[in-house]
């Protein structure tokens, strides 16, 4: 029942992250825009995570105080802010400051959520926090899902229903708190700050975090170039087709998920590192013939682009002191997110010019991380579930 509800939760709380991006059309006409600005407001929020996330660890602040308590009040932040985008910004400047506090939010949303995983289903954490990112993955693509299904909106709508949908995120897991294990024993010695920097001193961390560095090279970029890919493909609205590619990403994490019980997370992140490294080879090639095949290749790459990000999270956490793993997941998600403002805005800024061949700007992202991954394939099947 637990797991439920942070699952229930992180798919709610995490529907704030690419909002603006469903109303990205109507923002173009409405505020004069180019492909850029868009990668402008997805990496605004991108930076705020990525000051909140270092915040929460280099302080410690992860695992001072309860998870749960964090998590609301910052799912509670994220609503107001993102509602003020949609009621109150006029142009690209209030928009950039309204949509970075609202990474800010999430930087208490997302690794926070983890933390809760491993706090109450420990055993179980490979599998569990694949449904967790699979909701991640849910969220991500719900506006999209939302404006597709009422096309009479205004572009503010669909941003609205994910404010309302993170105040139920906030209210769930405050309701339910925190699980018993990772729990703060009282005499327990103070947390340093930049402690966790100590982390990667541990060879199993280091080859985990280097792994998922590489994979979030590609990963925000893809979901931020996913409406322009599918522009290309079809005629009239890309809701609805934008909504599924995302969305098969949630399919890949529970599948994924499911098979780490059998053979580990490492392997299972190796897949689909590989995977997606090759729809980034061949998507240029296959998007000049027929759509259906094109259209195909990108449901695959998007089930395969996210299906490694939660092995990487239980990789690391159980490489890490148990005193410090919400603190240490946090940096390790600053670091990742940090990637992807690069990546974002290279793939935005070259769209343009490269179209189609903008996917093999992605495709280093998956192939270092798979070189990195290595030393922990050779351990056979590891797992945090072990």
């Amino acid at each position: 029942m637990a797991l439920i509800q942070i699952v229930l939760a992180q798919l709610f709380g995490t529907s704030l992250w690419f909002s603006a991006n469903s109303a990205g059309d109507d923002l173009l006409r409405a505020w004069q825009l180019q492909p850029a600005d868009l990668g402008l407001l997805t990496n605004a929020v991108q930076l705020g995570f990525i000051l909140g996330t270092l915040g929460f660890s280099l302080t410690g602040l992860a695992d001072r105080y309860p998870a749960s308590r964090i998590f609301a009040c910052c799912a509670l932040l994220g609503a107001l802010t993102n509602a003020a985008f949609a009621l109150l910004a006029q142009d690209l400047t209030s928009a950039l400051a309204l949509r970075f506090l609202v990474g800010l939010a999430l930087a208490g949303v997302y690794p926070l959520g983890m933390k809760l995983v491993v706090s109450w289903v420990p055993e179980q954490a490979g599998a569990a926090l694949a449904w967790l990112v699979g909701m991640l993955t849910l969220g991500t693509a719900l506006p999209h899902g939302v404006r597709y299904l009422n096309t009479g909106w205004p572009w503010q709508g669909p941003i609205l229903v994910s404010s309302a949908l993170a105040l139920v995120a906030g209210a769930l897991i405050l309701r339910l708190g925190d699980g018993p294990h990772l729990v703060r024993k009282p005499g327990a010695p103070t947390l340093r700050l930049g402690q966790v920097l100590l982390a990667f001193g541990e060879a199993r961390f280091r080859a985990s975090a280097l792994g998922y560095f590489g994979h979030m090279w590609e990963l925000y970029a893809f979901w931020t170039l996913v409406p322009l890919l599918v522009g290309r493909l079809i005629s009239g609205p890309v809701s609805g087709a934008a909504f599924g590619v995302i969305a098969c990403g949630s399919v890949g994490c529970v599948v994924g998920g499911w098979w780490s019980r059998r053979v580990g997370s490492a392997r299972v992140a190796a897949v689909a590192l590989a995977c997606s490294a090759l729809c980034c080879a061949l998507y240029p090639w296959v998007a000049g013939g027929p759509g259906w095949a094109a259209a195909l290749l990108l449901a695959v790459w998007g089930a395969s682009v996210v299906a490694d990000s939660p092995h990487f999270s239980a990789l690391s956490a159980r490489a890490c002191p148990p005193a410090s793993v919400g603190s240490a997941l946090a940096f390790q998600n600053a670091i990742g997110f940090g990637i992807t403002v690069v990546s974002i805005g290279l793939g935005t800024r070259l769209w343009p010019s490269l179209g189609d061949q903008v996917a093999w700007l992605l495709l280093p992202g998956p192939v270092l991380g798979l070189l990195a991954l290595r030393p922990l394939l050779s351990d056979g099947a590891v797992s945090i579930q072990r």
